[in-house]
């Protein structure tokens, strides 16, 4: 009794590796089969549809396509199955061009607006498929391609820059742009209202020495421009404090008063580049006070700087007011 049960394990292991063989065989035989009908299948002739891209290049000269036609085309087609499935395993496909000035040549257009036939441009678009593949009809029927005219015009460039500099370092000269000036093309309704262009933003921290930069000229959708990029300089220098004494004017004074003024000059402080220094002097600045606003319970009237050079930064004055004795005869 016992001799029986210790053969049972091994009878079951015998019986377990018989049934296993048995099931790859049949996977095997199953795989065989189904390998064996999906090329019988591939080896016939099939009729499907291809989704294609399009992209649409070379309008007539001074036009432009102003209409958004279709991005894809249909294509009914006949081929082998070896070749469609290739062909639909591929991951994108290279789009069909077509050629605004031959699609629109020889078509009267309706309000700028072109209706093209695809069946009248088949070959043309069947040459750029594979030549495994017969092309037996194109959808949409009909393309609407609407072109409109171009205009051109030139226009200023400004630069869209922020400066921040070390102490004691500004700008020398203004920011130079080279050229000052770009031609833009694109729709007349665009392009009349563009008074200007930008350049692209930047911003340029710590400086304390001159750069040039190139910068993109942004301009809107469906326009060009030339150059597409200018030359920006920013010339940068060390500047210092300079004091000078300059004297005090008095405007909207009438002809016959007579206003004395204490004091008559004003100490006047501001930050000039080096190459500046030597060169700044009284009559470069324009200190005025107001006659007009003169008040009878107000005995001091307020320095405003009329005139400075550009190149002049942070201007001070000392004293800020001055005291007045209008004169009678």
């Amino acid at each position: 009794m016992n001799k029986r049960i210790e053969k049972i394990p091994g009878y079951l292991k015998v019986e377990q590796l018989k049934n296993n063989k048995q099931a790859v065989v049949f996977l095997v035989c199953l795989l065989i089969a189904t390998a064996l009908w999906f090329l019988n299948a591939l080896s016939k002739d099939y009729s499907t549809t291809i989704s294609y891209p399009v992209k649409y290049v070379n309008a007539p000269s001074h036009q432009f396509l102003s209409n958004e036609p279709p991005s894809k085309l249909e294509l009914k087609v006949d081929a082998h199955g070896f070749t469609l499935l290739r062909h639909k395993l591929s991951l994108s496909f290279s789009p069909i061009i077509l050629n605004l000035t031959n699609l629109t040549q020889g078509v009267s257009p309706n309000n700028r607006t072109y209706e093209i036939q695809t069946r009248q441009h088949l070959k043309r678009i069947a040459s750029q498929i594979s030549n495994e593949i017969q092309v037996r009809e194109v959808q949409p029927d009909i393309i609407r391609i609407v072109l409109d005219s171009l205009i051109s015009k030139s226009v200023p460039v400004k630069t869209n820059i922020k400066l921040e500099f070390k102490p004691q370092f500004n700008l020398k000269d203004p920011v130079s742009v080279i050229p000052r000036e770009v031609k833009i093309t694109g729709p007349a309704a665009i392009v009349d209202t563009i008074r200007f262009l930008l350049t692209e933003q930047k911003t340029y921290n710590n400086l304390d020495a001159t750069i040039e930069r190139n910068l993109e000229v942004l301009h809107p959708e469906k326009t060009t421009v030339v150059p597409p990029k200018v030359l920006t300089k920013v010339s940068v220098e060390k500047f210092t404090e300079k004091e000078i004494k300059v004297p005090i004017k008095i405007i909207n004074q009438p002809v016959n008063s007579n206003i004395k003024l204490f004091p008559s000059e004003v100490k006047l402080s501001c930050l000039v580049g080096l190459s500046e220094f030597d060169n700044i002097n009284p009559g470069d600045f324009q200190i005025v006070v107001d006659y007009a606003l003169i008040d009878s319970g107000n005995t001091n009237l307020t320095l405003r700087v009329k005139s400075k050079p550009v190149f002049i930064d942070q201007v001070r004055l000392k004293p800020e007011s001055v005291e007045y004795l209008i004169e009678t005869n």
